[in-house]
């Protein structure tokens, strides 16, 4: 928890044996700046600044900075930013994955050893977010998170076109031999269309719309594009609410509770979001001594429609959900379900927050985000599944799925690892058929490590050259918010820590079934122990450096993927 000892430059001070000394130090260096008594007697509000030549999601970082610093400015207080790790899913090896919980640490260390009264985080690309929230939640000082928003659509041949479910629908398209190098080339030129996340519901958009359903961003702070005069009037507002938490002392702890994430869950369901989000949304409220129960929210699941038309679920993208009304507008349509009494960093309730929005009249009609009556799919987006393959559970995306395929019972084709998988898959003589279930392991939180979005097993070329779209692949890894199919993910326990998925071989029968939430290996419990103890599992290590951290203190999918040593103790939550 914070310093509770002084405030402004006075707090947290850098130990000399004497604090006087200590902070007259301190004002000497930051004088040098140019700074006069007058802006340092004021609430100092950090801004996190992960601009990076390596992440073009977040390229409008020096605007977003200047609108923040102004926002501070006129509510009285004064913005001094500082940098932290910066991530970019394309950008970071092995996975952007194993780096997220290093992201967390740096942005928590930093809030807690620099003289904050309150922090902005800017983030978008998809692990940035998760990781300053994990981070906030820990350092538990005020804070505000800030979107960098979704970047524009392209037009490819007058076909309006957007990273990355387009990248994958193309990249499948080459794949089965429908489109030529020049067509690959011109449209990786429109794919993406500015600076910004992917303008879908990947998990970049689904966690910055979480992040306003938990109430810690402006109203209204998730959709707007990245390259908008509305993402910087959002930008001003986050620095002016950074300064009133300052004065309030309004702290993470004190506004994000059990029905805070519960609300976000509903949402993420009714968003047909990212399965990405259900392991961020478990890391993030882990931080603050939450444990999210995976079997209420499969039940929540079978209850909340998806109302979000927006691919890979849909048809549209975060430019038309910003433009339907975005987050206010998807709230008053699930307001029957949500905890209206839940608390946000404005200290108003969430509920309260819906009512201005009905009573501003802002509501309109449109058909990007619909009604509990006229829903895009019946259920949630997400299901939960066990069985005796996934005993700790595993996800999938019914909204993004086949039909068909959701009840279907096949061989397996086994991939040993991502290795296997590249030597093999495009194989002529690969003993395959459509109505196989492939599966990958060693992929999951310690088997890559770092739980590579992998899961989306491409078609076997010589399958796809025949037109099959879609197979059932199983995995204890994940994919990207941006991708669809037939795909079971985050099988758990993983089989590099010795879950069952170790022991499945080509030729077994798997069965899946998302209407019993069952994932079943249709092997018999004396040949499943024959294999176990023929072919005992060796966890994977490393001799130094924060591989080693990793793979020591990393939890499984269900716990966030978060390190044992960072989550706070569950516990039953104070009233609040």
């Amino acid at each position: 928890m914070r310093d509770s000892e002084g405030s402004g430059l006075d707090q947290g001070l850098a130990q000399y044996g004497d604090n006087a000394f200590s902070s007259f130090l301190r004002k000497g260096f930051i004088k040098g700046a140019g700074y006069s008594d007058d802006a340092l007697n004021r609430p100092v509000i950090g801004v996190v600044n992960t601009g990076s030549g390596f992440n073009p999601c977040h390229g409008n970082m020096p605007q977003l900075l200047e609108a923040v610093r102004r926002g501070v400015m006129l509510a009285g207080g004064l913005a001094v930013d500082f940098p932290t790790i910066s991530i970019h899913e394309s950008f970071s090896s092995p996975t952007s994955m194993f780096l997220r919980n290093l992201m967390a640490m740096d942005t928590e260390e930093m809030i807690r050893a620099q003289p904050m009264d309150a922090v902005v985080l800017i983030g978008g690309c998809d692990k940035t977010v998760p990781a300053q929230l994990m981070g906030a939640c820990s350092a538990d000082r005020p804070a505000v998170q800030l979107i960098t928003g979704s970047m524009l659509t392209g037009s490819y041949r007058g076909e309006r076109v957007g990273a990355c479910s387009d990248c994958r629908r193309f990249w499948a398209l080459y794949r089965a031999d429908q489109l030529g190098e020049t067509a690959l080339a011109e449209v990786n030129e429109q794919l993406v269309a500015s600076v910004g996340t992917c303008s879908v519901m990947g998990t970049a958009s689904t966690m910055a719309i979480l992040a306003e359903v938990l109430g810690i961003t402006v109203a209204g702070g998730a959709s707007a594009p990245a390259v908008t005069a509305d993402r910087m009037r959002i930008a001003e507002a986050s620095g002016r609410m950074a300064v009133e938490a300052a004065r309030t002392q309004r702290t993470p702890s004190q506004f994000l509770s059990r029905r805070s994430f519960e609300n976000a869950a509903r949402v993420l369901l009714a968003i047909g979001g990212s399965t990405n989000g259900l392991i961020h949304l478990c890391a993030v409220a882990g931080r603050l001594g939450i444990d999210l129960d995976l079997h209420a929210f499969d039940a929540m699941g079978r209850e909340t429609p998806v109302l979000v038309d927006l691919k890979p679920s849909g048809r549209y993208y975060m430019e038309d959900f910003h433009a339907a009304g975005g987050v206010p507008a998807l709230l008053a349509a699930l307001r029957p379900l949500l905890h209206l009494d839940a608390l946000t960093v404005s200290g108003r309730t969430l509920g309260a927050l819906i009512q201005s929005t009905l009573d501003a009249k802002r509501l309109f009609s449109q058909t990007v985000i619909r009604s509990l009556r006229d829903p895009v799919y019946p259920e949630g987006g997400l299901a939960v599944l066990r069985g005796n393959l996934a005993p700790a559970g595993c996800v999938i995306k019914p909204s993004a799925a086949s039909p068909h395929l959701l009840e279907h019972e096949g061989r397996a084709l086994v991939f040993e690892g991502l290795e296997d998988l590249a030597r093999r898959i495009d194989d002529p003589s690969l003993d395959v058929l459509p109505g196989d279930i492939l599966v990958l392991k060693n992929i999951g939180p310690k088997g890559a490590p770092g739980m590579p979005e992998a899961g989306m097993l491409p078609i076997p070329r010589k399958l796809a050259r025949e037109g099959v779209k879609d197979m059932v692949r199983i995995s204890d890894g994940r994919m990207s918010g941006t991708a669809s199919g037939t795909i079971v993910l985050h099988v758990s326990p993983e089989s590099a820590a010795g879950g069952p998925l170790a022991w499945v071989r080509s030729g077994d029968r798997i069965r899946l079934s998302v209407r019993r939430r069952e994932l079943l290996w249709l092997v018999d419990d004396a040949e499943i122990e024959r294999r176990r103890a023929s072919a005992p599992i060796e966890a994977p290590s490393a001799s130094r450096g924060y591989r080693k951290l990793y793979l020591e203190q990393v939890l499984q999918a269900e716990k966030g993927v978060d390190f044992a040593f960072l989550r706070a103790p569950s516990a039953a939550e104070t009233p609040r």
